[in-house]
């Protein structure tokens, strides 16, 4: 321990040992040591050495130190100094100042340690788990050492982190700690994470981290929140920036909307902090990054509509119009609004009908091209309103339109700036780069648009007094030719070749002045410095497009006279190889990269980005066109004309494949409609023919019987004769009555029983109704008139009985009459009987129906009586319950009474005691019965008193 003391305070005894011999004892101390304690004061001893004697403690101690991660886990302390030993070791963060060698070595160490550290993946796990531990003293260090470590070795231990099983989820677990100096390195480790890795920014993101991060900005003061605003802004860049995936996330979590609230600046914008101006500038490029022209355009349309929609594009207009705002906020903010609305037509539209807060209002269009062609503003500030102008008409042939329109005569307003006097006072101003700017602008106004093009070459421009006014075309043809710099050459070129292409009537136009031409040739035949090598370039691509775009409309320069002028003047190969210089030049590739103007310098500001596609387009096909002869031009047209006849045949039988298509399809519905017919009527002819084979057997069986019948009746005694006094058909009747009689008969036998189960059940009623406390008397009428009725039915099935015997009787002579034949006085009298019969069972069916409907009357009677009885109990029930809840209640009172006189006497008794206790200690106590006489004598004496 007294070793241990000398070190730490500097305090030894005899000659100082060196460093690296101290912090090998330190380390064989850590290493030997039993009691946790004497390691413990070892590692708090590296720990002070550490930033010291780096090399020595990184090269001695690194195994002990993770040996001591690894064993004493139960110890926070030590825990503690041993990660804070192995962060000063690995980070390369130097407090004082080094030169770049010092610094390259510190740097280079800190790499070859952590190199060391990370050769065991395990170490990093280890280092994972110890982060779940709560205590400040841990967690902390160990947040700070895997920081270090992911800036040194990054790719290495995002791997390691990525396969081990929740390690990304422990370290989103920082940004949900209580304290804020956790969190926020948390933060920091984040952003080294998510670094370069796509799968770890996905499972950061669905670990809900925009829900997180985006909390934490609001609580911090969103644009007007500290560091930590910053450090949760780089995070979520990070997440967003080429991640498609984690981009539709956030779309779809609707956390565009909530960015909205970031972006509300106040009327007095003076006085911003250098933090605020970082923190917005972040907010801003997020989001450009979720409309980036590099993302893929249905999800950049998406996020613009999304945009739109919540109103975040009318706040960055808000911005974007107000005043006091930073320059570099209102460069950014251009440059953002213009990404939001570059291709989207609603967004495009809302942008035109924007007004600046001036008097009278202009349109934001108007004021931001003012700031383009003023050679005061700043240069990115000229560039993102450019950028701005571009984006407003890409895609967009109503704003083309809008735009072209107010060069035109019949629309120009004397009274007021338009967008067209900008572009054209700009475009001949005494600036490079507004010249530049507008015709650049101006060139994008015409782009993809024809009908535009052959608008334009209607303006027409005053030059000077007394002089006719002269084409915009013309115009500009006039300046390029009085040699004015570089710049404005080259932006006057690109305008006129992004016009004339795809045009023939301009390019008619353009080779009508005959100055054009030669001057043309002259420059590309000139041998000239670098600069103007470009110059030639873009001249030979504008005479390129003459050529090509050539419809032969004027005798002088048709497609082969320009060839043969080439020919003769330039040369073909000389042509070709000033052609192909534009590609190669460097600023030509920095343009074709992106759409966004980005230059160092105005003087580097040569090309633009659409402009390199239409390069790239027409380079080849104008030097084909060049090197073609007239032969292989008649016959290329030949082929373009059979090609022409042969896509007019192929048109016209596409035409009639797709009515014959169209055809095919009503056919085949017809087809499926006649087939469901058809299986309907199939099915319907499958039952005819089941009923007419069961008509055919039901015919054979009537037929046999037919003759059945005629051959008894052959055999019989004569064709007149009676049987038994009856015909054979009257006795095939009456048998059916016979058996319809027994079957009705059955039925009565049924109802029958069923009144008498009606009827026990009713006076088993009626004995419990006897019983009840009412309706006695109406239930005992009830079971006589059910006994009468009962008596009745008996009666009636007696009668039925008798009946029934009676037809059996003469069922039986009938039968036993067919081999005798009876007197026909019998067949009378047994008619007179049947007759009779009948009658009498008719009447006793009507009887029976009466009956009946007298029991359904009385069951109906005896239903309501019985509804009344239920009626009756329950509330006799309810009052029962009621009168002992009362009986309840007054016991209870009773006994409340009796308690309360039991204190009265019990008071009574105290009261008595107490006054007896005075009375013996002396006290004079007057009793209630003398305080009443007292009280009665002075009210004598007042009386007395009054009389007199």
């Amino acid at each position: 321990m007294n070793f241990f003391r000398g070190v730490i305070s500097g305090q030894a005894a005899g000659p100082q040992p060196s460093g690296a011999e101290t912090i090998q004892k330190l380390c064989d101390r850590v290493a030997s040591s039993t009691l946790l304690e004497d390691r413990r004061d070892a590692v708090r001893a590296l720990k002070s050495l550490s930033k010291k004697y780096r090399m020595e403690v990184g090269t001695q101690a690194m195994d002990h130190l993770i040996n001591i991660l690894q064993t004493d886990r139960s110890d926070s302390e030590i825990l503690g100094y041993a990660l804070d030993t192995l962060y000063n070791v690995i980070c390369n963060d130097e407090e004082e100042e080094q030169d770049e060698n010092a610094q390259k070595q510190a740097d280079d160490l800190g790499l070859q340690f952590t190199d060391t550290f990370v050769q065991d993946p395990e170490h990093v796990t280890l280092l994972l788990t110890l982060l779940e531990e709560f205590d400040f003293h841990v967690r902390w260090p160990g947040v700070k050492l895997l920081t270090a470590l992911l800036k040194n070795q990054g790719p290495q231990i995002q791997g390691i982190i990525l396969v081990s099983p929740m390690g990304v989820s422990r370290l989103m677990d920082l940004l949900a700690d209580s304290r804020e100096v956790i969190r926020n390195d948390g933060l920091l480790l984040l952003q080294q994470l998510t670094k370069g890795n796509a799968a770890i920014q996905k499972i950061v993101a669905f670990e809900n981290a925009f829900e997180r991060l985006l909390d934490i900005i609001t609580e911090e003061g969103s644009s007007d929140g500290g560091i930590v605003v910053e450090d949760c802004l780089l995070l979520l860049l990070n997440l967003l920036k080429n991640n498609s995936s984690n981009q539709n996330f956030f779309k779809e979590g609707s956390y565009i909307q909530r960015m909205k609230p970031w972006f509300e600046v106040g009327d007095d914008n003076s006085g911003w902090s250098a933090q605020k101006v970082t923190n917005l500038h972040l907010m801003l490029q997020l989001v450009r990054v979720m409309v980036s022209p590099v993302n893929s355009p249905g999800a950049t349309a998406s996020c613009q509509k999304s945009m739109f929609q919540c109103g975040l594009l009318q706040q960055l207009c808000t911005i974007l119009m107000a005043t006091g705002v930073p320059a570099d906020i209102l460069t950014e903010t251009i440059n953002t609004v213009s990404e939001v609305i570059r291709g989207s037509q609603v967004n495009q539209d809302y942008f035109a009908s924007v007004n600046a807060p001036s008097n009278p209002p202009r349109p934001a269009i108007v004021v931001l091209l003012m700031s383009m062609v003023n050679e005061r503003q700043p240069f990115v500030l000229r560039c993102a309103v450019l950028y701005c102008f571009q984006c407003f008409l890409y895609k967009n042939q109503k704003g083309q339109g809008e735009i072209v329109a107010t060069l035109l005569p019949s629309t120009i307003d004397a009274n007021s700036i338009s967008a067209g006097q900008l572009l054209c006072g700009g475009l001949f101003s005494a600036d490079s780069l507004s010249n530049w700017c507008a015709a650049v602008a101006l060139a994008h106004a015409l782009q993809d648009n024809l009908t535009q093009k052959e608008q334009l070459l209607r303006v027409q421009l005053a030059t000077s007094l007394g002089k006719p006014p002269v084409s915009l075309l013309q115009q500009c043809t006039n300046i390029l030719s009085q040699g004015s710099k570089v710049q404005t050459r080259v932006g006057l070129l690109m305008l006129l070749c992004t016009w004339i292409s795809n045009c023939p009537i301009a390019v008619t136009h353009f080779l009508h002045n005959q100055e054009n031409v030669p001057f043309l040739t002259a420059q590309i035949s000139e041998n000239l410095g670098e600069d103007e090598r470009l110059v030639q370039g873009l001249c030979a691509l504008l005479l390129g497009i003459c050529i090509y775009y050539n419809d032969n409309s004027l005798e002088n320069y048709t497609k082969e006279k320009l060839k043969q002028l080439i020919e003769k003047r330039i040369g073909k190969e000389n042509f070709v190889e000033k052609l192909c210089f534009i590609t190669k030049h460097e600023l030509y590739s920095r343009a074709a990269q992106k759409p966004q103007p980005v230059f160092p310098s105005p003087e580097q500001m040569l090309f633009d980005h659409e402009f390199t596609k239409l390069v790239k387009e027409l380079e080849g096909v104008i030097t084909k066109a060049v090197h073609k002869s007239s032969e292989e031009e008649k016959k290329e047209e030949e082929v373009k004309k059979t090609l022409e006849q042969h896509d007019n045949i192929v048109t016209q039988y596409k035409e009639l494949i797709r009515e014959q298509d169209a055809q095919l399809q009503e056919l085949k519905e017809q087809v499926a409609c006649m087939t469901s017919q058809n299986e309907q009527l199939q099915a319907t002819i499958t039952q005819q023919q089941s009923q007419i084979l069961q008509h055919k057997d039901q015919y054979n069986i009537l037929k046999l019987k037919l003759a059945k019948e005629n051959q008894g009746q052959s055999n019989s005694q004569g064709d007149g004769s009676q049987v038994n006094g009856l015909q054979t058909e009257e006795l095939t009747q009456l048998r059916e009555e016979v058996e319809e009689l027994r079957k009705q008969h059955s039925l009565l036998q049924t109802q029958l029983g069923d009144k008498d189960a009606l009827i026990s059940s009713l006076k088993s009623g009626a004995a419990q109704t006897a019983e009840g406390p009412a309706g006695g008397s109406d239930d005992t009428e009830l079971l006589q008139e059910l006994e009468a009725l009962r008596s009745q039915v008996q009666s009636q099935s007696t009668e039925i009985g008798q009946l029934k015997m009676e037809r059996q009787d003469l069922l039986r002579r009938a039968e036993v009459g067919c081999s005798d034949t009876l007197p026909s006085s019998d067949s009378s009298l047994d008619a007179a009987k049947m007759a009779e019969l009948e009658s009498r069972l008719g009447a006793q069916t009507s009887e029976m129906e009466r009956l009946k409907a007298e029991v359904k009357n009385l069951s109906e009677s005896r239903a309501e009586l019985e509804k009344r009885l239920d009626s009756t109990t329950s509330t006799v029930a309810i009052l029962q319950t009621e009168k002992e809840k009362l009986q309840t209640d007054v016991q209870e009172s009773k006994k409340e009474q009796d308690d309360l006189l039991m204190l009265l006497a019990d008071q009574d008794q105290k009261i008595t005691n107490l006054k007896k206790r005075l009375k013996e200690l002396g006290e004079t106590v007057e009793d209630e019965d003398d305080l009443d006489t007292r009280d009665q004598t002075d009210d004598d004496d007042e009386e007395d008193e009054d009389e007199d």
